[in-house]
């Protein structure tokens, strides 16, 4: 199974980038969709401020440990997605990185994945969901979704860099064709969550949908004039 994923993901690589760069005006645009004035957004943006407030209070490097490990978990996360048998996980003690391995070729979705997707958060997000009667229906909610939103975005900013061998392995062309797109994707899918869950997540998808076939048909109809 692993490999034929691996076959399939290998063929969709360049699509996949493509489309991202093509759906770039789209994803902007549909963050009209969005609802930032309201007490959810700005509880939000508090707990996003505090993330901030403690960073620059606390050490630069404090939480460099937790990022290498999130990177890491990452990579697990979409080995295992992919059915991969993950063989182990290192961390450097000198917390100048780490590695995981697994069998198997592998593909780009394991080798790209902790640039853009925020795994904390996704898991937030389903906690949030299945144990929503257990979970206070308050803003401090919203505040923590803010708080690792934060997090999320310093974690990104901090990785993307012209030394990264990911971006070697998978290429800097594919890099900078899909990274811009996906990380706006899922950043607008937690603010969506934020504002209304899965529904409005799914009224987001179905935004981000209409907008990029509108955009994409003009664009085919002008080259093919």
């Amino acid at each position: 199974m692993a490999k034929w994923l691996d076959f399939i993901l290998g063929l969709l690589k360049w699509p996949v980038a493509l489309f991202m760069f093509a759906s770039l005006p789209a994803l902007v645009r549909a963050l009209d969709y969005l609802q930032f004035g309201n007490l959810r957004f700005f509880a939000f943006l508090g707990g996003a401020f505090l993330y901030l407030a403690l960073k620059v209070v606390a050490s630069a490097r404090s939480n460099v440990s937790m990022q290498i490990l999130a990177h890491e978990l990452t990579h697990i996360f979409f080995a295992l997605l992919t059915f991969h048998k993950v063989v182990h996980i290192h961390l450097n003690m000198d917390e100048s990185g780490g590695a995981m391995g697994f069998k198997g070729k592998g593909n780009w979705l394991i080798t790209i994945s902790p640039y853009f997707f925020p795994l904390f958060l996704f898991f937030m997000m389903l906690g949030i969901t299945f144990f929503s009667e257990k979970i206070p229906d308050g803003l401090m909610v919203n505040g923590v979704l803010g708080y690792f939103f934060a997090y999320h975005v310093e974690s990104i900013l901090v990785q993307i860099h012209g030394e990264q061998p990911d971006f070697h392995e998978v290429g800097f062309p594919f890099c900078w064709l899909f990274l811009p797109g996906a990380n706006l994707f899922m950043c607008s899918v937690v603010l969506a969550f934020n504002n209304g869950g899965w529904l409005n997540v799914q009224r987001y998808f179905f935004a981000v949908y209409k907008l990029s076939s509108h955009y994409i048909a003009e664009c085919l109809a002008y080259f093919t004039m």
